[in-house]
């Protein structure tokens, strides 16, 4: 059996569900389209992403003497479509990647095992890669034959849609590489006509500092007031692009049980997530990839999705927050509360301009002192304005 043969036989023992093997060399329009991205400016907060972008755009950058890329992928398809929860507003949305285990985790220890197994067998050098190394990995697949990037910059894939964890090797090793697959997106734009927030302002280009994802996951400071309305109760990431893809008919559910669905994690209430301290969100996120924006700015994303919720019994929890130290929480509950809460919030609005120390959060109460009035809000919260534990009525969640 060739060590090719061999290598696919060890991933698949090991659990990886497709194993592919490409050069460590990434074609020239490739690494002039992350130059482009890079001079562009629009990373955002992923200073990650930019850094030293010489050893992002070419593997043998990162190690001269990488001659061969293994990339693996392991399926995390859903059992079923959850688009329906966008449309619960007293329920908090997280992307379908974070509902379990970090995946960092499982995908590292098990690219330990074939790394080791891949030196004992051949004496090559062997380096792996899970989103912690400068590796381009989704051109990388795309090249091995993984899949392609889709019009969404996405991989898509023939058998898996658009439900892959990608994780990889560098070697010295001279492989037998695979041919890359071709492009089978077409003449079809629904994942750009979806995108909430038009974060796909052409085929193949994504601007993250529009996307829900990015927002919410790697943006650090305030969520634009613009784009606030348009994350409706996504607090974790967004999986619009990526459900409406026509290739996922053909994808299968995942029976990975280290990458399992936690059911805790599927339409967890906007209100019990108000209500979580530091400690306990550090508990209950535990060993997920929800732990990676630190509780405040979790916090924010919740307080956005509570605004957006239009669940005025929401607003006595989210005043709580108007005391918050951080300014990023307070400023996102101002604005929630003044959605929710109508003429009670903006009474308290010159009051509070007096006394912010922050002038971000400073702003949000001058917004919110000058926006019209909402009858609904207006009439609910002022049963409840002088006793913010009061119950609201009402209330359109019911």
């Amino acid at each position: 059996m060739r060590l090719e043969e061999e290598l696919r036989a060890r991933a698949r023992e090991l659990g990886f569900d497709e194993l592919r093997i490409t050069r460590a060399h990434l074609p020239r329009e490739v690494r002039a389209g992350f130059r482009a991205f890079v001079r562009a400016g629009i990373a955002g907060d992923m200073s990650w992403l930019v850094a030293r972008p010489q050893l992002r755009e070419h593997p043998r950058a990162l190690w001269p003497e990488a001659r061969s890329a293994v990339v693996v992928g392991v399926n995390y398809g859903p059992e079923r479509d959850p688009r329906s929860e966008l449309a619960r507003p007293d329920r908090g949305y997280i992307a379908l990647y974070a509902r379990r285990r970090d995946y960092h985790l499982v995908l590292k220890g098990r690219l330990k095992q074939l790394a080791g197994w891949l030196a004992a067998r051949s004496g090559a050098e062997v380096r792996l890669f899970v989103d912690t190394a400068p590796v381009l990995e989704k051109p990388l697949a795309h090249q091995a034959g993984l899949g392609w990037q889709g019009k969404h910059t996405n991989l898509v894939s023939r058998r898996y849609g658009s439900w892959l964890f990608l994780g990889g090797l560098l070697t010295d090793l001279d492989l037998a590489p695979d041919p890359p697959e071709p492009d089978r997106c077409g003449r079809c734009h629904r994942c750009m006509d979806v995108c909430p927030t038009g974060a796909i302002p052409a085929p193949y280009r994504l601007d993250p500092r529009r996307c829900i994802a990015y927002l919410t996951i790697e943006h650090k400071g305030p969520i634009p007031r613009e784009l606030r309305p348009l994350v409706g109760n996504r607090v974790f990431g967004c999986d619009d692009c990526l459900l409406v893809c026509p290739w996922n008919k053909f994808a299968r559910r995942s029976r990975e049980a280290k990458l399992a669905l936690r059911e805790d994690l599927s339409e967890p209430s906007l209100a019990e997530l108000l209500e979580l301290d530091e400690p306990a969100y550090r508990r209950r996120f535990a060993r997920t990839p929800l732990r990676r924006t630190g509780h405040v700015r979790f916090l924010r994303n919740v307080l956005i999705a509570a605004g957006n919720s239009g669940c005025h019994r929401l607003a006595p929890l989210v005043r709580r927050h108007l005391d918050h130290p951080d300014p990023v929480v307070r400023g996102a509950a101002v604005w929630a509360y003044g959605r929710l809460a109508g003429a009670a919030a903006r009474s308290e609005a010159l009051q509070r301009m007096e006394t912010e120390p922050d002038p971000d959060v400073r702003e949000e109460w001058r917004a919110l002192a000058g926006q019209p009035a909402r009858e609904v809000g207006d009439a609910v919260v002022e049963l409840g304005a002088s006793s913010p534990g009061a119950p609201l009525e009402a209330d359109r969640c019911g």
